[in-house]
């Protein structure tokens, strides 16, 4: 896709909780939107993918103070990884 649909969300990863198998490490950056994973752990794109184009395509989480941001852990609680999804307002 050469055009951006929605809004661009920066995915940023807060925290690993013992060791990711799919290699994500604290302060990883990715470009996540409902076409692309950038790299994420697929298993837990599929969990995120509800959440991103909510976020990419101009909805809101109304228990959420800010807007545009929220965190979210994968389903692996012995090794969970904490993302933060931005959406970027340009």
């Amino acid at each position: 896709m050469s055009e951006q649909l929605g809004y661009k969300i920066i995915g940023t990863i807060k925290s690993v909780k013992g060791d990711c198998s799919a290699g994500h490490k604290v302060g990883d950056k990715l470009n996540l939107s409902g076409y692309s994973s950038d790299g994420l752990c697929g298993f837990f794109y599929h969990d995120l993918f509800p959440w991103i184009s909510t976020l990419q395509f101009g909805g809101e989480y109304p228990w959420y103070e800010d807007k545009d941001t929220i965190e979210l852990g994968c389903i692996d609680s012995y090794n969970q990884v904490v993302i933060e999804l931005k959406r970027v307002r340009e």
